[in-house]
Protein backbone atom coordinates (compact mmCIF):
# COMPACT_ATOMS: atom_id res chain seq x y z
CA UNK A 1 0.00 0.00 0.00
CA UNK A 2 2.55 2.26 1.53
CA UNK A 3 6.51 2.72 1.29
CA UNK A 4 8.87 5.35 2.12
CA UNK A 5 11.95 4.82 0.63
CA UNK A 6 15.22 6.61 2.28
CA UNK A 7 12.99 9.98 2.78
CA UNK A 8 14.67 12.82 4.87
CA UNK A 9 12.69 15.87 5.49
CA UNK A 10 14.26 19.33 7.02
CA UNK A 11 13.08 22.87 8.46
CA UNK A 12 15.98 24.41 6.88
CA UNK A 13 18.98 23.42 7.54
CA UNK A 14 17.63 21.15 10.80
CA UNK A 15 16.59 17.48 10.20
CA UNK A 16 13.73 16.68 10.95
CA UNK A 17 13.62 12.68 9.51
CA UNK A 18 16.46 10.90 8.69
CA UNK A 19 16.87 8.11 6.25
CA UNK A 20 13.26 6.85 6.89
CA UNK A 21 12.39 3.39 5.11
CA UNK A 22 9.61 1.75 5.81
CA UNK A 23 6.43 0.17 4.27
CA UNK A 24 2.40 -0.33 5.34
CA UNK A 25 0.67 -3.17 4.28
CA UNK A 26 -3.03 -3.20 2.72
CA UNK A 27 -4.97 -3.26 5.81
CA UNK A 28 -2.38 -2.57 8.39
CA UNK A 29 -2.91 -0.72 11.27
CA UNK A 30 0.31 0.86 12.15
CA UNK A 31 1.14 2.89 14.90
CA UNK A 32 3.88 5.47 15.14
CA UNK A 33 5.63 5.67 19.09
CA UNK A 34 8.12 7.80 20.04
CA UNK A 35 9.11 10.91 22.82
CA UNK A 36 8.20 13.92 21.97
CA UNK A 37 10.49 15.68 19.02
CA UNK A 38 11.04 12.52 17.38
CA UNK A 39 9.19 13.35 14.30
CA UNK A 40 5.87 11.22 14.38
CA UNK A 41 3.75 14.68 13.39
CA UNK A 42 6.46 15.13 10.35
CA UNK A 43 6.30 12.16 9.27
CA UNK A 44 2.31 11.75 9.14
CA UNK A 45 2.42 15.26 7.39
CA UNK A 46 4.82 14.44 5.16
CA UNK A 47 2.81 11.18 3.96
CA UNK A 48 -0.11 14.21 3.81
CA UNK A 49 1.75 15.92 1.27
CA UNK A 50 1.70 18.99 4.18
CA UNK A 51 5.97 18.83 4.23
CA UNK A 52 8.24 17.89 1.29
CA UNK A 53 10.84 15.19 0.96
CA UNK A 54 14.00 16.49 0.71
CA UNK A 55 15.39 13.45 -0.68
CA UNK A 56 13.85 10.15 -1.03
CA UNK A 57 10.67 8.49 -2.12
CA UNK A 58 7.02 8.08 -1.07
CA UNK A 59 4.96 5.19 -3.43
CA UNK A 60 1.55 4.38 -2.74
CA UNK A 61 0.17 1.59 -4.32
CA UNK A 62 2.91 1.46 -6.53
CA UNK A 63 3.01 5.39 -7.69
CA UNK A 64 5.44 7.65 -6.74
CA UNK A 65 3.48 10.62 -5.10
CA UNK A 66 6.81 12.25 -3.63
CA UNK A 67 6.16 15.61 -5.41
CA UNK A 68 2.76 15.86 -6.22
CA UNK A 69 1.44 18.91 -4.93
CA UNK A 70 -0.49 18.84 -2.06
CA UNK A 71 -4.15 18.57 -2.74
CA UNK A 72 -2.87 15.27 -5.08
CA UNK A 73 -2.20 13.37 -2.05
CA UNK A 74 -6.34 13.33 -1.37
CA UNK A 75 -6.52 12.31 -5.00
CA UNK A 76 -3.82 9.43 -4.55
CA UNK A 77 -6.21 8.32 -1.29
CA UNK A 78 -4.64 9.51 1.48
CA UNK A 79 -6.76 11.52 4.15
CA UNK A 80 -5.35 13.36 7.25
CA UNK A 81 -6.92 13.74 10.51
CA UNK A 82 -4.21 16.80 11.95
CA UNK A 83 -3.27 17.19 15.49
CA UNK A 84 -5.65 19.47 17.53
CA UNK A 85 -8.57 18.81 15.32
CA UNK A 86 -9.00 22.26 12.84
CA UNK A 87 -12.36 22.17 12.44
CA UNK A 88 -14.18 25.74 10.91
CA UNK A 89 -15.51 26.15 14.14
CA UNK A 90 -18.43 28.82 12.75
CA UNK A 91 -19.38 26.38 9.95
CA UNK A 92 -22.36 23.56 11.39
CA UNK A 93 -21.16 19.74 11.59
CA UNK A 94 -22.28 18.63 8.76
CA UNK A 95 -20.59 21.49 6.35
CA UNK A 96 -17.74 20.72 8.22
CA UNK A 97 -18.46 16.69 7.31
CA UNK A 98 -19.24 18.00 3.52
CA UNK A 99 -16.05 19.39 3.06
CA UNK A 100 -14.85 16.05 3.27
CA UNK A 101 -16.30 14.79 0.39
CA UNK A 102 -15.41 17.28 -2.22
CA UNK A 103 -13.69 15.22 -4.67
CA UNK A 104 -15.50 13.92 -7.17
CA UNK A 105 -15.40 10.32 -6.36
CA UNK A 106 -16.40 10.64 -3.06
CA UNK A 107 -19.12 13.51 -3.66
CA UNK A 108 -20.70 11.00 -5.40
CA UNK A 109 -21.28 8.94 -2.72
CA UNK A 110 -21.50 11.37 -0.02
CA UNK A 111 -24.86 10.26 1.47
CA UNK A 112 -23.75 6.87 1.92
CA UNK A 113 -20.20 8.00 2.93
CA UNK A 114 -22.49 10.20 5.92
CA UNK A 115 -24.52 7.69 6.70
CA UNK A 116 -22.05 5.08 7.40
CA UNK A 117 -20.02 7.95 9.64
CA UNK A 118 -22.93 8.77 11.64
CA UNK A 119 -23.07 5.34 12.44
CA UNK A 120 -19.82 5.48 13.72
CA UNK A 121 -19.97 7.83 15.53
CA UNK A 122 -24.07 8.20 16.48
CA UNK A 123 -23.03 11.38 19.16
CA UNK A 124 -22.81 13.65 16.06
CA UNK A 125 -26.59 12.88 14.72
CA UNK A 126 -28.29 15.35 16.98
CA UNK A 127 -25.80 17.94 16.14
CA UNK A 128 -25.41 18.02 12.34
CA UNK A 129 -26.89 21.59 12.62
CA UNK A 130 -24.86 22.93 15.33
CA UNK A 131 -21.53 24.80 14.94
CA UNK A 132 -18.69 22.85 15.02
CA UNK A 133 -17.11 25.16 17.39
CA UNK A 134 -19.94 24.36 20.17
CA UNK A 135 -18.83 20.49 20.31
CA UNK A 136 -17.16 18.92 23.30
CA UNK A 137 -13.05 17.76 22.36
CA UNK A 138 -14.73 14.23 22.16
CA UNK A 139 -17.06 15.33 19.82
CA UNK A 140 -14.86 17.71 17.64
CA UNK A 141 -12.40 14.72 17.35
CA UNK A 142 -14.96 12.57 15.90
CA UNK A 143 -16.23 15.17 13.42
CA UNK A 144 -12.36 15.74 12.31
CA UNK A 145 -12.27 11.77 11.60
CA UNK A 146 -15.87 11.73 10.30
CA UNK A 147 -14.62 14.49 7.65
CA UNK A 148 -11.20 12.79 6.74
CA UNK A 149 -13.33 9.37 6.16
CA UNK A 150 -15.70 11.78 4.27
CA UNK A 151 -12.91 11.08 1.32
CA UNK A 152 -13.43 7.61 0.94
CA UNK A 153 -9.94 7.28 2.04
CA UNK A 154 -7.97 4.03 1.22
CA UNK A 155 -5.11 5.52 3.82
CA UNK A 156 -5.52 7.38 6.68
CA UNK A 157 -3.54 9.18 9.09
CA UNK A 158 -4.45 10.26 12.74
CA UNK A 159 -2.38 12.56 14.31
CA UNK A 160 -2.76 12.36 17.95
CA UNK A 161 -6.38 11.47 17.87
CA UNK A 162 -6.24 10.88 21.61
CA UNK A 163 -4.62 14.55 22.96
CA UNK A 164 -6.68 16.31 25.63
CA UNK A 165 -9.76 13.72 25.22
CA UNK A 166 -11.05 12.30 28.96
CA UNK A 167 -10.24 8.66 29.77
CA UNK A 168 -13.66 7.81 28.66
CA UNK A 169 -13.55 9.33 25.31
CA UNK A 170 -10.22 8.23 24.60
CA UNK A 171 -11.54 4.35 25.43
CA UNK A 172 -14.19 5.74 22.69
CA UNK A 173 -11.80 6.80 20.00
CA UNK A 174 -9.59 3.60 19.77
CA UNK A 175 -12.55 1.38 19.44
CA UNK A 176 -13.91 3.66 16.56
CA UNK A 177 -10.09 3.25 15.21
CA UNK A 178 -10.26 -0.14 15.79
CA UNK A 179 -14.11 -0.46 13.84
CA UNK A 180 -12.24 1.74 11.20
CA UNK A 181 -9.53 -0.53 10.15
CA UNK A 182 -11.80 -3.64 10.43
CA UNK A 183 -13.57 -2.06 7.61
CA UNK A 184 -10.07 -2.48 5.86
CA UNK A 185 -8.95 0.79 5.72
CA UNK A 186 -5.41 1.40 6.07
CA UNK A 187 -4.28 2.97 9.06
CA UNK A 188 -0.78 5.13 10.20
CA UNK A 189 -1.58 5.95 13.68
CA UNK A 190 0.68 8.66 15.45
CA UNK A 191 0.00 8.51 19.24
CA UNK A 192 1.25 9.71 22.58
CA UNK A 193 -0.92 7.36 24.60
CA UNK A 194 1.31 4.56 23.98
CA UNK A 195 -0.24 1.34 25.37
CA UNK A 196 -3.48 1.78 23.65
CA UNK A 197 -1.66 2.65 20.70
CA UNK A 198 -0.08 -0.97 20.92
CA UNK A 199 -3.11 -2.67 22.02
CA UNK A 200 -5.34 -1.68 18.69
CA UNK A 201 -2.57 -2.07 16.16
CA UNK A 202 -1.52 -4.75 13.94
CA UNK A 203 2.55 -3.23 14.08
CA UNK A 204 4.62 -0.53 15.16
CA UNK A 205 7.06 1.71 14.28
CA UNK A 206 9.52 3.49 17.44
CA UNK A 207 10.93 7.02 16.33
CA UNK A 208 13.80 8.57 17.82
CA UNK A 209 15.64 11.68 16.96
CA UNK A 210 14.14 11.44 13.77
CA UNK A 211 14.66 7.72 12.88
CA UNK A 212 13.06 4.40 13.13
CA UNK A 213 15.06 2.81 15.94
CA UNK A 214 12.67 0.32 16.23
CA UNK A 215 9.76 -2.08 14.25
CA UNK A 216 8.17 -4.90 14.53
CA UNK A 217 4.74 -7.10 16.42
CA UNK A 218 3.64 -4.40 19.04
CA UNK A 219 3.79 -6.97 22.44
CA UNK A 220 7.11 -8.02 21.47
CA UNK A 221 8.25 -4.20 20.85
CA UNK A 222 6.41 -3.69 24.95
CA UNK A 223 8.36 -6.63 26.44
CA UNK A 224 11.45 -5.06 24.97
CA UNK A 225 12.77 -3.12 28.64
CA UNK A 226 14.97 -0.46 26.63
CA UNK A 227 12.10 0.21 24.35
CA UNK A 228 9.60 0.60 27.41
CA UNK A 229 11.95 2.77 29.25
CA UNK A 230 13.91 4.85 26.50
CA UNK A 231 11.34 5.39 23.76
CA UNK A 232 7.98 4.40 25.19
CA UNK A 233 7.85 6.00 28.47
CA UNK A 234 6.48 3.23 29.81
Amino acid sequence: MLELQAVNVAYGEARALCDISMQVKPGELLCVVGPNGAGKTTLVNTLAGILRAKSGRILMEGRDITRLAPHRFCEAGIALVPEGRRLFAGMTVLENLEIGSLLPSAKAKRRETLEEVLQLFPALKPKLAAPAGELSGGQQQMVAIGRALMARPRLLLLDEPSLGLSPLVVAAMFDAIRKISAGGITIVLVEQNVVMAMRISHRACVLELSRIVAEGDPDELMKRPEIRQAYLGV
